[in-house]
């Protein structure tokens, strides 16, 4: 089993910064911490993680536009709730996922399977 105890480094880094309060929400269920003021995006890159792994590759994903345009940055709520990390507030006790949670889309390795369930959740 891999050592999951330390954190990974950050991929942002504070060059400067006024005293605002620290908060701690829970990212992929670890706990991190952002300062009040920061955006989900800026918390997930403070605390080293990715937003999400690239659909054409195996690249890790870091959201691109910074401000809500291009659609590279959802995170989920345990709930299912997508949320845009670059223009939602960090809260404190907030849980996000940088992965849809299971229950958000069931897959199967049959597709033919996976829209019927899909198809299922939606009438209900």
């Amino acid at each position: 089993m891999p050592d999951t105890s330390h954190s990974p480094p950050p991929r942002f880094m504070r060059l400067a910064e006024s005293d605002r309060p620290t908060i701690t929400l829970r990212i992929d269920g670890h706990s991190a911490t952002a300062l009040a003021g920061d955006t989900l995006l800026v918390a997930l890159l403070m605390n080293g993680r990715r937003v999400r792994d690239s659909e054409f590759g195996d690249g890790p994903r870091a959201g691109f536009c910074l401000m809500g345009a291009c659609q590279d940055c959802w995170v989920w709520t345990p709930a299912g709730q997508r949320l845009r990390a670059c223009s939602t507030p960090a809260e404190a006790g907030m849980e996000v996922l940088t992965r849809p949670p299971a229950q958000h889309w069931p897959a199967t390795p049959d597709l033919q399977e996976s829209l019927a369930r899909h198809r299922q959740g939606a009438a209900a």
